[in-house]
């Protein structure tokens, strides 16, 4: 676990190099006669650290010929356009094409300038060859697991390589992949974005709960959550109810509960769960992994592979061909319930800017 959590196989210090040579690039590109006109930038500089007193900076203060002062800043490295596109890419070609896309600047005409432009996309794309190549590595009783790439739900789509899972595809019989973040926003990004672009759909779909997140989501205060509360158990429900009818009603996909299971939990509350799950058409099951290993997953393993023989469907938020303000509408309301989304003027700028790039 340490040896993945510091450095691993430098992943991660690649996407940082790569990142921030583009940075390099640019500023060189202006400080030796900008050619290409550079007017705006937009491309940030990344560090694999929250270090939040970066997030905004003044750069360009040495006035050196060329250089011009700007605000700047600092991304963490997994929240780099790098990584997404790492993940999204099925090879070192696709990889190459997608880095020379990257737009970094406009002119004073309003016209992007990509990294092609800058003839940077071989590179970058050199300081990545091993990143683009997944991690085997095992679990604590020996079991083969890939860990490759984690971009940020919120700016990017939020799950690991295509590659990766590919390789697991290949691998086994059955493969298991993380799509973090509750079953709306991460959820949301692996089937509209991950699964249109590799065109495949999950078998089955383990959602996992606690007692104490539904007890917490029902009103009862962390200080309390470990306690018996049916009340807020049944308050909290509704939240594990909006992520299954979302996986199920929304997507059209086969769902299993997963629970976690803390000592502290009754025998009432996992009955009452159970039931009123029952009533939905949801099965469960009682995970006890942390502290019994594989065996305390059995269980679910078993109803797993008893649901992916079910057949299912995948039904997507919204079509790729649709303008950009329907896709978020879709979005909003089949995933968030909202009635209807109001665009801000400065949503409204960027879109109407996505759109005039597109032509």
């Amino acid at each position: 676990m340490e040896d993945i959590n510091l450095h691993f196989t430098g992943d991660i210090h690649a996407i940082t190099v790569a990142n921030n040579l583009l940075s390099a690039m640019i500023d060189n590109h202006i400080y030796f006669g900008n050619e290409l006109g550079f007017e705006r930038v937009v491309w940030k500089r990344c560090v694999d650290l929250n270090d939040r007193q970066l997030r905004k900076i003044r750069c360009g203060l040495s006035h050196e010929k060329g250089m011009v002062e700007r605000d700047d800043g600092f991304d963490i490295t997994v929240a780099s356009e790098i990584m997404a596109i790492l993940c999204l890419s099925k090879d070192l070609e696709d990889l190459k094409k997608r880095i020379a896309r990257i737009i970094v600047g406009y002119n004073k005409e309003g016209k992007p300038i990509t990294a092609h432009d800058l003839k940077a996309e071989g590179s970058l794309t050199v300081l990545l060859k091993d990143a683009i190549n997944p991690n085997l590595v095992q679990t604590l009783e020996n079991t083969p697991a890939i860990v490759h790439g984690g971009p940020f739900a919120n700016i990017a789509h939020g799950c690991n390589s295509i590659r990766a899972t590919k390789l697991g595809l290949k691998l086994g019989d059955y493969c298991i992949t993380e799509a973090g973040f509750g079953a709306d926003l991460g959820a949301e990004k692996f089937l509209d974005i991950k699964c249109r672009e590799i065109n495949l759909k999950p078998d089955a779909v383990v959602c996992v709960a606690t007692m104490r997140a539904l007890k917490y989501h029902g009103g009862a205060s962390k200080e309390t959550v470990q306690e018996e509360n049916m009340e807020a158990l049944e308050k909290g429900m509704h939240n594990l109810l909006r992520h299954i009818d979302n996986l199920k009603n929304k997507f059209g996909l086969n769902v299993i509960v997963a629970i976690n299971r803390f000592l502290t939990d009754t025998e009432k509350e996992i009955d009452f769960l159970q039931n009123k799950l029952k009533e939905h058409g949801i099965n469960m099951s009682l995970v006890e992994a942390w502290a019994k290993g594989g065996e305390g997953a059995k269980d679910l393993a078993e109803k797993v592979v008893a649901l992916c023989e079910t057949p299912s469907k995948l039904d997507f938020t919204y079509e790729l061909d649709e303008d950009v303000e329907e896709k978020i509408r879709k979005v909003a309301r089949k995933i968030y319930g909202a009635e209807d989304v109001e665009f801000s003027e400065e949503a409204k700028e960027s879109i109407k800017e996505i759109k005039r790039l597109r032509l």
